[in-house]
């Protein structure tokens, strides 16, 4: 089988992540929760007509897969497969609304259209005039890792040469003020928000957009080989330990062979219980996490997939990045472990190239 590679990645997130140096400027928000994605200007990118008229998602996901296609060399990839676990949100709101304000009656059919989850895909298609393969999956919070396993198994079969991959998601109000309801946003009274000593339920929510190319030749963008990627919707606190040794010996892996492991913890006191196990385990290994810089989101785990692919890259671990002061002198084979209250847990093996 082919070799999958990464030969290029474009990030816009909470942080100023986008067409900068890795995590070069970072500022740590304890008190708000719910983080904006700080958001380039896309001028260079779209239309100002076409603009104006386009959700945020979309114009994140057009702007962080031309950053990634940039990096890689790349006019045209061949196939372009997304992930995301909301879609357009806020064109959803938009609709919905204009239900209530005009009675059912006399609706565009705009926002509608545009609410879709896979309208950042073909918006990007239409850009590049791609006419590939193009796929878009709703699969929770391993919408990403589904889209990202499809174009790996595409590659490793020689199925294609180059693929564009990303997650996206972004917040809406509405559905924001609902999610706080039900716990699942934190509550304004419960800050200072801390993702490592969490004291109350729910995470500090956000938005973003992680795009890559993968590809079957190396070059010299090359951040990472992706060697192994898994997904299972629920497991038990009792059998996780049971389930990262059977992955890890599943490829001839060993926890002594793991340089470094990412860490999705959240700060929702319910659930972080999860990584507790993982990082026990992985006792003896830097462990990193991200989450208190990108915040929660269905497709958060594409951030969290940029920082190992950097890291790796980079051969270093940004202090603002380290839950404990272990240091290797070189990072070859870096594990992801992520989940979401509980479900959807997803475990990914990087290695440097």
């Amino acid at each position: 089988m082919e070799t999958v590679y990464i030969n290029g990645a474009g990030c816009i997130s909470a942080q100023n992540t986008f067409d900068t140096e890795f995590l070069e400027d970072i500022s740590l928000n304890e008190t708000e929760n719910m983080l904006p994605a700080k958001e380039p200007s896309y001028k260079e990118f779209v239309p100002p007509a076409a603009s104006r008229r386009m959700a945020k998602g979309v114009k994140m996901g057009i702007a962080a897969s031309h950053q990634a296609l940039k990096e890689a060399h790349l006019e045209l990839p061949e196939a372009i497969i997304t992930g995301s676990g909301m879609g357009c949100v806020e064109d959803s709101e938009k609709f919905l609304k204009a239900i209530l304000d005009n009675d059912e009656q006399f609706l565009t059919p705009t926002s509608f259209i545009q609410s879709t989850h896979n309208t950042v895909g073909a918006q990007i298609a239409l850009g590049l005039q791609c006419k590939g393969y193009n796929f878009t999956y709703v699969n929770g919070a391993v919408s990403f890792e589904t889209a990202l396993l499809d174009a790996k198994m595409q590659i490793e079969n020689n199925e294609t040469n180059s693929i564009l991959v990303g997650g996206i998601d972004e917040l809406g109000q509405y559905t924001a003020s609902l999610l706080k309801l039900v716990n699942i946003i934190k509550k304004e009274e419960d800050q200072p928000f801390s993702v490592l000593n969490p004291n109350s339920r729910g995470a500090v929510f956000s938005e973003g957009a992680s795009f890559f190319v993968l590809e079957k030749e190396k070059k010299e963008s090359s951040y990472a080989s992706v060697e192994v990627v898994s997904i299972i919707n629920a497991v038990q606190p009792d059998q996780l330990k049971n389930h990262i040794s059977t992955f890890l010996n599943s490829n001839n892996l060993k926890i002594e062979n793991i340089d470094a492991i990412v860490l999705g913890n959240n700060g929702d006191m319910q659930f972080d219980h999860y990584y507790d196990i993982a990082g026990k385990m992985f006792n003896d290994t830097p462990q990193i996490y991200y989450k208190h810089l990108s915040g929660e989101y269905n497709t958060v785990s594409a951030f969290g997939f940029w920082v190992a692919s950097k890291i790796l890259k980079n051969q270093e671990i940004p202090k603002v990045l380290k839950m404990n002061t272990l240091e290797k002198e070189k990072y070859r084979t870096i594990l992801l472990y992520n989940q979401y209250q509980g479900k959807d847990h997803s475990l990914i093996v990087l290695k440097k190239c």
